[in-house]
């Protein structure tokens, strides 16, 4: 496995995500989307395995102008607009290779293991 988590330092489903990893002594690479954003290969990839750009934005993040603006521009520009704006993706991201998840979803992780 190889397993990259995708988070913020203070976000608690992101602390939670690295917990589970850790008491099954899974290696994980933790990247903070505060100091380091996804690539377009990562975040394409991400966006193929969860059903697309729309499932990542979190409707509950704080920037909700940013939210509204993703929700109503073109499809073809939603892609970009998210990559400029990561801090209002569902966190965490966790990657293993082409699989991926957004959120603490523990009972897909066991079945990657």
């Amino acid at each position: 496995m190889n397993i990259q988590i995708f988070g913020t330092k203070k976000c608690n489903d992101t602390k939670k995500a690295e917990r589970f990893f850790k008491e099954r002594n899974i290696k994980f690479q933790f990247i903070d989307l505060k100091e380091k954003s996804m690539s377009k290969g990562e975040f394409t990839s991400v966006a193929n395995a969860v059903g697309g750009v729309m499932n990542m934005v979190d409707t509950n993040a704080k920037d909700k102008d940013t939210v509204a603006l993703i929700q109503y521009i073109a499809d073809e520009d939603k892609l970009d607009k998210l990559l400029e704006n990561q801090q209002i993706i569902k966190t965490p991201v966790v990657r293993n290779g082409r699989q991926a998840t957004l959120g603490y979803q523990p009972d897909v992780w066991k079945k990657w293991e």
